[in-house]
């Protein structure tokens, strides 16, 4: 689901984020899809920030496995891979299953934000969230007659991409602007006016 949200406020939609600036924004949201909560987290972090089509590359690279997610904070028994050295970490993996719901997202709100008449090339992944969703609960039969839970972790995925601010040049100061002159020099310049 993908909306535009310049005029109002991000909270009243059940956004996290809220902004104080005028830019327009596009809002991204996927509900309960059927990724891991800790893959689809760490997946996130590493795009955010990013430019959409550096984004959408990255990702693709992702299910090939040209380049890894680094993970932070989700990291217990996550193997090391030289591929994480490009994020200034040792731990990464590929999750490929994230990065295409990811990517589906991104292709989404770019489309949308292209049907609206705005500057695809321009947009930045200002914010990307990924909350847990409800637990799904499957069974697991073990030895002697015994029933285990086999639950997923499913999250909610919200994100928010803005048009990247141009940068104005700073408009150059006048060539024939006055130096600063003591006052004594003024004095002699009125005295000689003068005469």
């Amino acid at each position: 689901m993908c909306r535009n949200i310049q005029s109002i406020s991000l909270s009243s939609y059940g956004f996290a984020f809220e902004s104080h600036s005028y830019r327009q924004k596009w809002c991204a949201t996927r509900s309960t899809p059927r990724t891991r909560l800790n893959n689809t987290r760490e997946t996130a972090q590493a795009i955010k920030g990013m430019h959409i089509r550096k984004a959408t590359k990255y990702l693709k690279d992702v299910v090939v496995q040209h380049q890894c997610v680094p993970f932070r904070r989700y990291n217990g028994g996550v193997g090391r891979c030289a591929q994480a050295k490009q994020h200034n970490w040792t731990q990464g993996r590929w999750p490929k299953k994230s990065a295409e719901f990811l990517l589906h997202m991104l292709k989404n709100a770019e489309s949308n934000a292209e049907l609206k008449g705005l500057d695809v090339d321009s947009l930045v992944i200002e914010h990307i969230q990924v909350n847990k969703a409800p637990k799904m609960r499957r069974r697991t039969y073990r030895a002697h007659g015994r029933i285990n839970p086999y639950m997923s972790s499913p999250c909610h995925i919200e994100m928010i991409l803005t048009e990247k601010e141009q940068i104005v040049p700073k408009p150059e100061e006048e060539v024939a602007q006055k130096k600063k002159v003591s006052q004594k020099k003024l004095k002699k310049q009125k005295l000689m006016a003068r005469e």
